[in-house]
């Protein structure tokens, strides 16, 4: 015996990847700003100074908190222009382990001491 099943529009549940590759590549953006906020912070004593939000942690504080905010910015936008579509998964994580690998560079003292 065998039995046939009909597929039909109504049986097809499209899965879009837009959401999970939004969050991919906002962390890789969010943590590349961390160690540009660091460095910045290190360069210059006005961005230092605008980035003490709480003193006992100095610029760190602010550093941190900014990034977050501008990571979640990214996350929103990105999700919000993405959530319906199916996009290059692949590329999405190489430019995110890029940017992660990238921010980790920076943030190692003799290599952000370079800029």
């Amino acid at each position: 015996m065998s039995t046939q099943v009909a597929v039909t529009q109504e049986n097809l549940t499209v899965i879009t990847n837009g959401s999970g590759a939004a969050a991919i590549l906002s962390a890789g953006i969010g943590s590349f700003a961390v160690a540009l906020f660091a460095i910045a912070a290190d360069k210059s004593a006005f961005v230092k100074d605008l980035f003490v939000f709480y003193k006992p942690t100095g610029a760190l504080s602010g550093e941190t908190t900014v990034a977050i905010l501008f990571w979640l910015a990214v996350w929103t936008i990105l999700n919000w222009r993405w959530r319906k579509r199916n996009v290059s998964l692949p590329r999405i994580n190489v430019v995110a382990l890029v940017l992660l690998g990238l921010s980790l560079l920076l943030t190692f003292p003799p290599v952000g001491d370079l800029f």
